[in-house]
C-alpha cells in the first residue's frame, strides 16, 4: 500500500476514534488527553519507525523566520474568535456549554485554569504535530499538494465534531466546522514555506487563548 494512502488511513481512523471517545464513551478529561497523545503523537512516531525514511524530527525543529507574521496572525485570530463570541452570545445560547463540559469530561470552575494551560500549550502542540506535521507536511512529500491541503484541513474539522455535539446547536456547529476547515488551510500555508509546525503552533495557541478566555467568562472564574 502506498504511503499516501497509509498516512490518510491513519489520519482518518485517529479522528474517528477520538470522535467516538468524545461523543459516545465520554471519559474523563485526563483519559481523553492520554488517548489523544497516543493517536496524535505516538501513532505517527511508531508508523515512521516501522516504515523507515519518514523523518518527523525536522517538522519540530525551531525556525525563527516568520515568527512576527505568525504572532500578528495569532493576535488577529484571538480578536476574531473572541469578537465572534461577543457578537453571537445574545443570538445563540452558550449557557449549556459549561454544564455539558463538566458532565462529559469533569472540567469545572475549580480545575479550568489547569485545563486552559494544557489546552493552550500541550494540546495545541499535539494537534499541530498531527494535522500540520504528519497529515500535511509529511503527506505532501508522498502525495499532491492539493491532497495534503484538503485532507489535513478536512480531518482537522472532522476531529472537532465529537466534542461539539451537545455543546452547541447545529448552526453554531456548521459555522465552527467551516471556520476550522479554513483555519486548517491557513495553518498549512504558514508552515509550508518553513517546513516546520512552529508558526501554526503559535497561531493555534492564540486561538486557544481566545477559547479559554470565553471559558473563563462562562465559568465566571
Amino acid at each position: 500500500m502506498k504511503r499516501n494512502i497509509q498516512i490518510g488511513i491513519i489520519v482518518i481512523i485517529s479522528c474517528v476514534v477520538l470522535n467516538i471517545i468524545d461523543a459516545v464513551i465520554m471519559p474523563g478529561y485526563i483519559i481523553k488527553s492520554l488517548v489523544k497523545a497516543v493517536m496524535f503523537l505516538l501513532a505517527p512516531i511508531l508508523y515512521a519507525r516501522a516504515i523507515g525514511g519518514l523523518d518527523l524530527k525536522n517538522i519540530v525543529k525551531p525556525n525563527k523566520k516568520g515568527l512576527m507574521v505568525a504572532f500578528m496572525w495569532g493576535i488577529g485570530v484571538y480578536i476574531v474568535v473572541l469578537g465572534a463570541y461577543l457578537i453571537f452570545k445574545d443570538i445563540f445560547d452558550f449557557s449549556a456549554l459549561t454544564t455539558n463540559l463538566t458532565k462529559t469530561t469533569g472540567v469545572n470552575k475549580s480545575n479550568f485554569l489547569w485545563v486552559a494551560v494544557y489546552i493552550s500549550f500541550i494540546n495545541s502542540f499535539l494537534e499541530e504535530f498531527f494535522f500540520r506535521g504528519f497529515a500535511f507536511l509529511k503527506l505532501k512529500e508522498v502525495a499532491s499538494r492539493k491532497t495534503a491541503y484538503l485532507l489535513s484541513s478536512f480531518a482537522f474539522a472532522l476531529y472537532h465534531i465529537g466534542m461539539m455535539i451537545g455543546w452547541f446547536g447545529l448552526p453554531v456547529v456548521l459555522i465552527s466546522l467551516i471556520g476550522l476547515f479554513v483555519g486548517g488551510i491557513i495553518f498549512n500555508r504558514l508552515d509550508e514555506a518553513r517546513g516546520t509546525i512552529h508558526l501554526s503552533w503559535l497561531v493555534h495557541m492564540f486561538a486557544n487563548f481566545a477559547t479559554n478566555t470565553i471559558g473563563f467568562i462562562l465559568f465566571a472564574v
